[in-house]
Formats: C-alpha cells, structure tokens, sequence
C-alpha cells in the first residue's frame, strides 16, 4: 500500500514558504541522516532553484546514522552545484553553532549590518528544526514534539545584528514518488500515524534491516538464545520472534503484533538497535533504476491520447 500524507494547512505552508525565499539569501534544508534523499522534499528545491538560492543540507540525527553511509551522502551533496552538506545532532553541545560559520561561507556577499544574511530554514516534519532553531539561539523559542507537523506558521528570529534565520512549518509534497520513500518517512516518524498501519511500516523496516544490519538486529533483539538464523527470516519472522521475546500476548492469547510494531518502531527512532541508514547513494540508485519501468508506464498512461483529449476538452 503505497503512503500518502499531504495535510491542508501544508499548502498554505508552500504557498507563504514561496512569498519569503524572495526576500531571503538562502535556504538551509534540514534532512533526516538515515534517509536523506527520501527525506528531501523536490518542492523545495523547485522554489530555491527559482530564486537562485545557495542550499546548505543539514544531516541531522546523525548520531542514529551509519557513519559510513552518512559519510557516502555527503560526498554525494557536496558535488552538487551551490550546495553544501554537514552531518550534526541538533541534541549535541555545539553542533549547531557550526551552522553560522557555513551559511556565511556560502553567502560572502551577506551577513553585515547593512546586509544582514537571511537564511529560510525548511524541510519535513520532524527532522529536527525546531531543535536545531533552539540549539541555534540557545533558548526555547520553537516547539518541539513527537508528533510530525508541531510548527504551524513560519518565524523569524536574529541570530545577531548580521545574521537572521526564518522557520518554516515541515511540508510534504502532493505525491511521494517512490513506494519505498514513503515507508522510509513513516518508519522515521516524518508521516502523521493516521496515514500509516504501524504493523506494515514495522515490517517495511524489519525487512530493510534484516538485509543490512543483521548483526545489529541479532544482537538487539538475542535471536540465537531463540535459536533462529537471522539470515533465514523475513520481517514477518523477526516481529513474531520479538514478541514471543517480551511476551506481548493479546487478551485472547494472540501474539499482540500491533504492540510489537510500535515497539520496533520505537526502537529504531531512538536509536535501540544501533547507528543504521536506510539508503546510501547506491541502493537509492538501484532503488529508482528498479522503478523505472513503472515510472515510464505512469509516463506513457498519463500522456495518453484520450488522457490529453480530457485534459484540452
């Protein structure tokens, strides 16, 4: 079942988002360290290409990141044209403080008290920027929750006399593109909960986890005291074996796979099981190569004769 989760107030979101990166410097985009890319909202960069702006990606929760994967993705941004990317927690003492320093190299022409630098900080829900406004002023000035989609309205706070940055509510996009994206932002708690069934994103992700990070997954959850090969089980397996692990038994004796579900998934967002990424440049690669057929089918389907015919009538 493929995810879909564009709230209403999101449009209004873009819609002002649009207004203010015309009389700002630059865009800093915060994204997800275990999914970068498919935490990366394409209207975004739609509206900053339109106006030119340089672009400084911020990985953050890196500290929930493979380390290798994280160093992989940044050497793929930092070959992008006008851009520039650095991995951080916005949790860890100083991280943040690092940030002043890049959008000034990236914007030399700003950042004076006749021209002070203005920076839009934008992305998902639930990457982080509201905690990374807060580390960045050094007070409580943002809300930061749990759920995705906390921030509502956009504000503007100085950083000093030079340097000003405004805040953005996290938006979406109409329609994710690919399946697999949609489950990445839902395993990582970017997609609200009414959007999700908990038990097929816990799945999606004991899946993808199982193929790459076994050893992690064997360790956290002590499958061979159970006598099960973590190679030689799907994600179905691994959350039954979980909650026969905990008992996480249901009031008519039925293993309780909902509770389960919720379990994993918290275990992977606080970072339970270990650093982990859920795409590298690679397998996001082989990932868009795999869904080109359907892609060109969508293609084809949608440029129809009788498609264009409805469209001109």
């Amino acid at each position: 079942m493929a995810i879909q989760w564009y709230p209403g107030h999101m449009t209004q979101a873009r819609k002002k988002a649009e207004e203010t990166m015309e009389f700002t410097d630059m865009v800093i985009e915060v994204l997800d360290a275990r999914v970068p890319e498919a935490s990366h909202n394409p209207v975004i960069n739609e509206m900053r290409l339109f106006r030119q702006r340089p672009n400084l990606k911020i990985l953050n929760k890196a500290d929930l990141a493979d380390p290798k994967a994280t160093e992989a993705w940044l050497n793929y941004f930092n070959n992008l044209p006008n851009t520039k990317a650095v991995a951080l927690s916005c949790k860890k003492a100083g991280d943040a403080k690092k940030i002043v320093a890049h959008c000034r190299k990236l914007t030399p022409h700003r950042g004076t008290h006749l021209k002070p630098l203005r920076a839009l900080i934008m992305g998902i829900p639930n990457v982080g920027k509201s905690t990374l406004m807060n580390a960045l002023l050094n007070r409580r000035v943002a809300k930061v929750g749990d759920e995705p989609a906390v921030t509502k309205s956009q504000q503007r706070f100085e950083i000093d006399a030079t340097f000003s940055i405004t805040d953005t509510p996290g938006m979406m996009w109409p329609k994710i593109a690919y399946e697999s994206d949609g489950y990445m932002l839902a395993a990582s708690h970017a997609i609200g909960r009414n959007a999700v069934i908990d038990e097929d994103v816990a799945v999606f992700l004991a899946d993808n986890l199982l193929k790459t990070y076994p050893d992690l997954i064997n360790a956290r959850y002590k499958l061979d005291a159970m006598k099960i090969d973590v190679t030689q089980i799907d994600g179905v397996d691994l959350l039954e074996a979980i909650a026969k692990r905990r008992s996480y038994k249901r009031h008519d004796s039925l293993w309780d796979m909902e509770k389960t579900a919720v379990a994993f998934l918290t275990d992977y967002r606080s970072g339970a099981i270990g650093r982990v990424s859920l795409e590298t440049p690679l397998s996001r690669q082989a990932m868009m190569q795999a869904n080109l057929p359907v892609i060109a089918e969508t293609i084809e389907t949608e440029l129809a004769p009788e498609t264009l015919a409805d469209d001109l009538s």
